[in-house]
C-alpha cells in the first residue's frame, strides 16, 4: 500500500497534464500533521486569476479522492 505521499504525488500526477496544457505545473510543497496540503502552482498557474478555483475544484477534489484523509489543500506563498 502507498503512503500518503506518493497517494499525493499519484493525484498530482493526474492533474499535471491539465495543468501543462495551460502552459502550468504543480509542486508538492509539503504535507503537514494536520493533513494539509501545501502544493505550489507553478508558470502560467501561478498568475492566473482563476488559479484558487483551479486548486479547490481540481485539485482539492483529485487530492482527495486519492487520500481522503487530507483536510485541506492549500496554495504554499512562493
Amino acid at each position: 500500500m502507498m503512503d500518503l505521499q506518493e497517494r499525493v504525488q499519484v493525484a498530482l500526477d493526474e492533474i499535471r497534464p491539465f495543468l501543462q496544457n495551460d502552459g502550468g505545473d504543480i509542486q508538492l510543497v509539503e504535507i503537514t500533521k494536520a493533513m494539509s496540503v501545501h502544493i505550489r502552482l507553478l508558470g502560467a498557474c501561478a498568475g492566473c486569476s482563476v488559479n484558487q478555483m483551479t486548486l479547490k475544484n481540481g485539485v482539492e477534489t483529485t487530492i482527495k479522492k486519492h487520500a481522503p484523509e487530507v483536510v485541506s489543500v492549500v496554495h504554499a506563498d512562493v
